[in-house]
């Protein structure tokens, strides 16, 4: 038998300081309806950043709403209006976050993450080592300066 994970999700940052992202990720989501998915990374690094995921029925909604042509989540997250939503949204969170959980920079992924598929389990847990290799030139990235 051996370990590959930890049991419980924490991040330890490159300063030593402990967090949980399950916390980090519940403050983005519940900072609008818009945000579906959120993945904090920030292990063993100078800061946290974060990939987001637009919830599909919220995309589709604000499509209908503000007369955009495909309701898709990848063509709404090019809305550069839904941008500014998800912008004000990570700041919202971030103002209710301690100084050392702030996220820095994140991106708005186009694609979709459905439940069972590559990045969450069919009970919507995020398979984050999953994520890390499918995303790890977008997370680089968000690290060398590229994202909001």
């Amino acid at each position: 038998m051996r370990i590959v994970d930890r049991k419980k999700e924490i991040i330890i940052n490159a300063a030593g300081k402990n967090m949980s992202p399950a916390t980090i990720e519940g403050h983005l989501k519940s900072a609008s309806p818009l945000i579906g998915q959120a993945c904090v990374i920030g292990n063993e690094r100078p800061y946290n950043v974060a990939l987001l995921v637009l919830d599909p029925d919220s995309a589709a909604a604000h499509a209908a709403a503000h007369d955009l042509p495909d309701p898709s989540p990848a063509a709404v997250a090019r809305d550069p209006q839904v941008q500014l939503l998800v912008a004000d949204a990570v700041d919202r969170a971030n103002a209710r976050l301690a100084r050392v959980e702030q996220i820095k920079r994140y991106r708005l992924l186009e694609s979709e993450w459905l439940p069972g598929g590559a990045e969450l389990t069919p009970t919507m847990k995020l398979k984050r080592r999953e994520i890390d290799a499918r995303h790890a030139d977008v997370i680089e990235g968000l690290y060398a300066g590229d994202g909001a």
